[in-house]
């Protein structure tokens, strides 16, 4: 398969994300154009070290690279102080310097942390993602939106520190549990439904056989969903504006997170396509889109075999009112007004605060009476 690149042009800060089969084998030759000293950092977790790191090293060591290895428990839960301090601590005793690259080796947990860590560590260190999961593929390993949670929400604490490059293997998509996948694919419909008809039509017509293995797909799924983001970073890097679009349904989401305990009772792309799928049903009764339009948006996902509404989360939620209150922790919220992102069709999303309270409660309320 040839390789694709996006460009994400940045000024000083600009990067590729390079996209194909076969990256993790050359990774050394795409990084060693970084490196001032040919020995990296590897920040992983143990699932996927046990999947991936012996592919990573081989590939560097195919450069002459060496590398020195930290590797964290697995899920959200590591993406908190305790996980940000073993890395910080970790890299400042192995001495890595502020010329030196760190690689991020995982799924959204590990790019996330890994980057908010490069970025306090000496006050900046460069690092290079190599998403293993689909969701982070698509999503979290591009833009330079890094952080870890904390006891009040998700990602509060953070800091904006884009990347120097990334590598986006499909071939490491293979190692995925199905759930692991089609959570992923919760991002990759967001695409989409945010802002691209068209694509939203070629999922409709090609996901199907994207998750059932097909490369050239999952290739092409992902360097659209990444072309999306990169031309929205470009416009609004710090999210003063467009860049909140791409947030739809994750206003929902991380309450929905926080209501289940960061477990896996809720992975994170199951909640954004189940967040969704909220957003279009209060556009629809906000007469904002037409009433077809979150049918489709159901139809399709439930095609894909993925959760829909709250009553697909097992275990009890907090009323609407809980909800809502944990709604209002979102980092979105600007003068104590919840910014939500509305649609008025498929591909049309907007940003705004003028959505009633009394109707998003409504609509959580029938969606809770379902369970």
């Amino acid at each position: 398969m040839t390789l694709q690149t996006v460009h994400v042009p940045l000024g000083d800060r600009a990067y590729d994300v390079r996209i194909g089969t076969d990256l993790i084998c050359r990774a050394g030759a795409e990084i060693a154009p970084l490196l001032r000293r040919k020995h990296v950092a590897v920040i992983t977790e143990d699932r996927v070290a046990g999947l991936h790191l012996g592919a990573l090293e081989a590939g560097l060591a195919a450069s002459g690279i060496t590398s020195s290895t930290l590797s964290l428990p697995p899920g959200e839960t590591t993406k908190n102080w305790e996980g940000l301090s073993r890395a910080v601590e970790w890299l400042l005793t192995e001495r890595f310097e502020r010329s030196d690259v760190v690689i991020a080796l995982g799924g959204g947990v590990i790019g996330d942390l890994v980057g908010f860590a490069s970025a306090v560590t000496r006050r900046g260190l460069r690092f290079v993602q190599i998403p293993t999961s689909l969701l982070a593929q698509v999503d979290s390993s591009v833009g330079g939106k890094t952080g870890i949670n904390t006891s009040h929400g998700k990602n509060l604490v953070g800091a904006f520190h884009q990347p120097s490059l990334v590598l986006a293997d499909v071939d490491l998509l293979d190692t995925l549990t199905k759930r692991d996948f089609l959570a992923g694919y919760g991002e990759v419909v967001k695409y989409g439904l945010l802002g691209s008809l068209g694509f939203f039509e070629w999922l409709e017509k090609n996901a199907v056989a994207m998750a059932m293995g097909d490369a050239g797909l999952r290739a092409e799924a992902v360097r659209s969903s990444v072309q999306m983001k990169a031309d929205i970073v470009v416009r609004d890097e710090t999210e003063q504006g467009d860049r909140a679009l791409l947030n739809l349904g994750h206003t929902f989401c991380h309450a929905l997170e926080a209501a289940t305990g960061y477990s896996d009772r809720l992975l994170h792309g199951e909640g954004v396509a189940i967040g969704c799928a909220l957003a279009f049903e209060v556009s629809a009764r906000a007469g904002l889109c037409s009433q077809e339009d979150p049918s489709r948006v159901r139809a399709h996902l439930s095609k894909m075999g993925m959760k829909t509404d709250l009553a697909d989360i097992r275990g009890d939620l907090p009323d609407a009112d809980g909800l809502l209150d944990l709604m209002g922790q979102d980092k979105k919220v600007i003068d104590g007004a919840i910014r939500y992102i509305m649609v008025r069709g498929i591909g049309q999303a907007f940003v705004t605060s003028d959505v009633p309270s009394a109707l998003v409660r409504e609509v959580l309320g029938d969606a809770l009476k379902a369970r």
